[in-house]
Formats: structure tokens, C-alpha cells, sequence
């Protein structure tokens, strides 16, 4: 059983996964991320100080939702986050489509490289020679 304080709270809860936050201050930002997402369906060129005066949520909790792929932007809105590489604006979520292209295709190509050197390295430990230790 693993229990901890709850980061906004303070009370004491039994911790499962996920934010170390009790059942109740999760429910509640949960609800605030309803009514912060009803708003922007309901206002969609909002900008997001106005959606953080409205639904009384901080803007760094709206790009958190924006980062998390929560929330996404229409192509209309002038609601925009920079890709964490290369600092383009994007609509959701972490990177851009360039960059997460980009970012695919790095880690295939080391997956790649990893498994040709474990092939190469199993294929020389089958063509060395062996002796027998004679006493």
C-alpha cells in the first residue's frame, strides 16, 4: 500500500498511479477540464485568457491540456503552442508533425543499428574457434 499526500490537498490518500493527487482534488480538476473544454466548443476563437478568466483555470493548466493532446485547436483558432524542437506553432500535443517525422524515423533507424549489431555479434560468437582444455 503506498500512501502519500496529495500535492494540492495536503490530505492523505491511498496512491495508485497517475498524479499524486486524492480521489476528490482529481475529480475536481477533472470537472474544470469539462467545463474549460465546453467553453472553447461553445467559444471557439477564444483566446486562452479569456478561456482562463471564464472557466477560472490557470493558463498553465490549459497548456498542459494542450500538451497532453487533451485539448485540440481548430485550424481557425489563433490559439497556438510552440513544438518543443524546433519552436513552430502547433494546434496539440508536444512536437510538430516535421519534427515527430523526424523523431520516428531517428529511433527506427537506431532500432535498426541496435539489431545489426546484435545479429553481427551472435554471428561471431558462432564462427570462433574452440579448444578443449586438456589437462
Amino acid at each position: 500500500m503506498d500512501i502519500r499526500n496529495c500535492v494540492k490537498c495536503g490530505k492523505i490518500y491511498n496512491y495508485i498511479n497517475g498524479i499524486p493527487m486524492c480521489p476528490t482534488c482529481k475529480s475536481h480538476l477533472e470537472d474544470q477540464f469539462q467545463v474549460t473544454k465546453k467553453y472553447i466548443r461553445d467559444n471557439p476563437s477564444a483566446t486562452i485568457v479569456q478561456i482562463s478568466e471564464e472557466c477560472e483555470v490557470p493558463i498553465k493548466l490549459i497548456h498542459q491540456w494542450i500538451r497532453e493532446e487533451r485539448l485540440i485547436f481548430s485550424k481557425d483558432s489563433q490559439i497556438g503552442i510552440e513544438c518543443e524542437i524546433c519552436g513552430s506553432s502547433i494546434r496539440t500535443g508536444r512536437f510538430c508533425d516535421v519534427c515527430k517525422h523526424d523523431l520516428h524515423n531517428n529511433l527506427d533507424d537506431a532500432l535498426k543499428k541496435q539489431t545489426f549489431v546484435e545479429e553481427l555479434s551472435k554471428r561471431r560468437e558462432e564462427n570462433k574457434m574452440w579448444y578443449l582444455d586438456r589437462k
